[in-house]
């Protein structure tokens, strides 16, 4: 999570970003109103026994946001920062995100606010457990889905699923997505997003005639996204020539090998201590020399302050919310083409989407299978939002905003709501 901006200015952006789209497609007053206040806010408070014998008190949200398209969806985190502007913000987002790449859903996210980097794993559960209690009137297959988001995994999904189970008195498997195989989840779902930005990345490129061959690849972070994105690049023949964590980041103009660097961070804990590279600072990925940049760490990484220097002819974004507004007017002025993080980093959505279909029907897919389909739907949103972009005169976020909402205002006015 980015100490770059506020959660409330986070907030603001989006409605911003609304208004400003309100005035390209002359959206009514009410639609406006509709998409800037969220359907639903749950607040609850969840007392906890500790490990030490006292009791804690935590708070927790859920933010459904807008369900005209189909059940609402969204991961929810454990985080010391969680607070109710983000997650309204976030649910925002993910209403956009799900309409972009065109599945049935509306957007939703939730969060405890608490510290699991302190919390023992008995305790973990029991939150988990109590958080799926207070939800469960008010989520379901068809209403509200989660999933995993910051700090949640898919040990956090199955614990959830269980105590939802148990409420209900029957076994529900789509009521959250992002579990484990063996209770199921689906194939394909821990590598999807980072091979979502990699789809992303072969539609910008052909549409830009950038050869992906031998293109210098710099991308800020090394999680899961971050080394699922490299190693797909890294495999068609593209050069890493940075990556970073935490701790810091690394540079080769002559290209990373990104086994032996994820190998290197397993082992010793940082990128830093690859020794076939210069050590950078973490920020350094996003200015270095390339063709391409994937920003897949923390919000507001890409500021008024560097995007002057940035090198890069395409950004796709792997983070949410990774360029500021500021930011953004900068390079569209220096003519670099953005994929929004709506629309690059869409592809876990999509393969949580297929988890939950899989679920409702009882049968299951190859992993051949899930990736195929996510390509397709991967693929066609890039042009869908890509058309909609040059027919309007706009960059790619206004296009994937101007898609998004079109399509949500189009169910809202079948549904009757305006």
């Amino acid at each position: 999570m980015s100490e770059a901006r506020t959660q409330r200015s986070f907030f603001d952006q989006y409605l911003g970003k609304l208004r400003h789209v309100a005035e390209i497609i002359d959206l009514a007053p009410e639609v406006v109103e509709i998409l800037s206040k969220p359907k639903r806010t749950i607040i609850v408070s969840l007392p906890l026994k500790m490990d030490n014998g006292k009791t804690r008190v935590f708070t927790a949200y859920r933010v459904q946001f807008n369900d005209a398209r189909g059940p609402m969806k969204g991961g929810f985190r454990y985080h010391p920062d969680v607070n109710l502007d983000e997650v309204k913000t976030l649910a925002a987002l993910m209403t956009l995100k799900t309409a972009v790449v065109n599945i049935p859903y509306g957007g939703s996210k939730g969060g405890v606010k608490c510290n699991p980097k302190e919390m023992s794993r008995r305790e973990l559960e029991v939150l988990t457990r109590e958080y799926a209690k207070a939800l469960a009137p008010f989520i379901g297959p068809d209403i509200d889905i989660p999933a995993p988001d910051v700090n949640t995994d898919a040990q956090v999904m199955a614990w959830f699923l269980d105590e939802y189970n148990k409420v209900v008195g029957k076994v529900v498997p789509g009521v959250v997505t992002g579990k484990p195989l063996s209770i199921g989840g689906s194939r394909g779902r821990g590598e999807a997003t980072g091979r979502g930005v990699f789809f992303i990345g072969l539609e910008a490129a052909s549409k830009l005639n950038v050869s992906l061959k031998d293109a210098r690849v710099s991308i800020q972070g090394f999680g899961n996204v971050a080394f699922n994105a490299a190693k797909f690049f890294y495999e068609l023949g593209s050069k890493i020539v940075a990556v970073s964590d935490s701790k810091g980041g690394i540079y080769n103009p002559d290209g990373l090998n990104i086994y032996k660097v994820m190998e290197v961070k397993r082992k010793e804990g940082s990128v830093t201590k690859y020794s076939e590279a210069e050590i950078i600072s973490r920020e350094d990925p996003l200015t270095v020399d390339c063709d391409i940049l994937i920003p897949a760490a923390l919000e507001g990484q890409i500021t008024e302050k560097n995007a002057g220097n940035v090198k890069a002819k395409i950004i796709i974004e792997g983070a949410n919310g990774p360029t500021t507004p500021e930011a953004d007017k900068i390079l569209s002025e220096k003519g670099v083409f953005i994929v929004p993080d709506i629309l690059a980093n869409a592809g876990g959505v999509v393969v949580s989407y297929f988890e939950w279909v899989q679920n409702r029907m009882g049968y299951y897919w190859s992993e051949k299978e899930v990736n195929d389909k996510l390509k397709t739907i991967m693929a066609n949103a890039f042009n869908d939002v890509y058309e909609v972009s040059k027919k309007y005169n706009v960059d790619m976020r206004t296009g994937a905003y101007i898609t998004s909402i079109n399509r949500i205002v189009d169910a809202m006015k079948s549904l009757g709501w305006i």
